[in-house]
């Protein structure tokens, strides 16, 4: 049996929902994304090395993804207005931590403990329980799409206005400045506003003790926890993702450093990240798009191959400003691109009901891989003097995770889900 959902009375309007949901994911992703440009001006500053950064945006991606199931818990609950609104509040305050502490404890506090909450709260978990929850499933996949694009758009806009406002105002005050963006999630917010209802004990059945809904969606939280664990292609999804933190947390932060250790201009990577951020804008919506026609983990592990193939090439050759514009397009295409097939996956193989809580778990595998992808690049840098061990390592998880989601069947229920009426 596969999920379909279709939006009751009452729902969100379309055209409101996405620009409101876009654009809080192109502020919170945008600032996210132009953390690389502070590593070398921070570690400068207070007497840092690499790894001290890396671990402050360790421990963010760490927390972020931790606290996903939780909040994506609270907002399958109560809907995403507050969650929304904490979220904007946390931001604000971990930027402005970022640029006043001097402390390295003070520093992963708010870098990585405050912001990386602050991030569970605004970004695309939340956002998409609110997507899957008020659109039918014929067009979720191109609505995710959409608004992981916009997660694209923001990178390319933040990334040149955090560069611009690092060399117009220095480090700190343009944290600052950011700060006073973060806050606008809040007021976007109220165009997310959802009325819950839960359903009613007429369109539930109980087996043991465990409740579903007529349509074969578990009724309680612990009764989906219980059924993705046992899930197996959940599970190969969870394990997959992992590798897509593992390589975007390495490129997004270390990148700029890594063109700096071969002499290339500081606007090299400025642009870099940008072009990741624009040509992602394509490669989102593409998959979104083509979820609704082809397999989706058949775009996955595309996905994934492809990031592997970019990278040999990017490793063998000697970096330049057109080489490097060539590989930020590249992988910007194939950046965020897992996000619309992945979410909407989950919310084929499990429903709507707890779609932020259960695409939150996925999330969590994909923070870990974060963690040890920024962690490890300022680790082997600070040991090694070089990158070459990391990148070999992003490259051979790209294939393992191609493989892993080839066997995903999307719309298979696991032998135990309970029959419906």
């Amino acid at each position: 049996m596969t999920h379909t959902s279709h939006p009751a009375a009452g729902t969100l309007p379309l055209r409101q929902m996405l620009i409101c949901g876009a654009l809080i994911v192109t502020l919170s992703m945008g600032i996210r994304h132009s953390f690389g440009l502070w590593l070398q001006p921070i570690i400068a500053a207070h007497g840092w090395t690499r790894e001290d950064y890396s671990v402050a945006m360790a421990v963010q991606n760490l927390v972020w993804g931790a606290a996903g199931p939780l909040v994506g818990w609270w907002a399958d609950r109560s809907g995403a207005f507050r969650v929304l609104w904490l979220g904007a509040l946390l931001y604000a305050l971990g930027l402005l931590g970022m640029a006043t502490t001097d402390h390295h404890l003070s520093f992963v506090l708010t870098c990585g403990v405050t912001i990386g909450l602050a991030q569970a709260c605004s970004t695309y978990a939340v956002i998409y329980g609110v997507i899957g929850r008020n659109i039918d499933a014929t067009q979720r996949s191109w609505a995710m799409g959409i608004t992981a694009a916009a997660g694209s758009f923001g990178q390319f806009l933040m990334v040149p206005l955090a560069s611009t406002l690092i060399h117009q105002l220095q480090w700190s005050p343009a944290l600052m400045s950011l700060s006073l963006a973060a806050v606008l999630i809040g007021p976007l917010a109220f165009g997310l506003r959802e009325t819950h209802r839960q359903p009613p004990p007429a369109a539930m059945h109980t087996a043991g003790h465990t409740a579903a809904l007529l349509d074969g969606t578990p009724a309680t939280a612990a009764a989906a926890l219980k059924e993705a664990f046992g899930h197996r292609d959940y599970l190969l999804l969870t394990a997959g993702y992992f590798v897509c933190g593992f390589q975007l947390a390495f490129i997004g932060v270390h990148l700029p450093s890594y063109l700096r250790d071969h002499r290339l201009d500081p606007q090299v990577a400025t642009t870099a990240l940008a072009l990741i951020g624009l040509f992602n804008v394509f490669g989102t919506y593409a998959a979104g798009t083509l979820g609704q026609r082809i397999r989706k983990t058949w775009i996955l592990s595309f996905i994934y191959a492809m990031r592997g193939v970019a990278m040999i090439a990017f490793v063998f050759t000697p970096p330049t400003p057109l080489s490097v514009g060539l590989f930020a397009a590249t992988m910007g295409a194939l950046w965020l691109s897992t996000v619309p097939p992945t979410n909407a996956v989950v919310a084929q193989m499990l429903g709507v009901k707890h779609l932020s809580m259960l695409g939150g778990i996925v999330f969590f595998s994909h923070q870990i891989g974060s963690f040890m992808g920024v962690w490890l690049a300022g680790r082997l840098y600070d040991a090694t003097g070089s990158y070459q061990v990391v990148w070999w390592m992003a490259i051979v998880l790209a294939f393992a995770a191609a493989l892993v989601n080839l066997p995903i069947r999307e719309h298979l229920q696991p032998a135990r889900r309970l029959v419906s009426a």
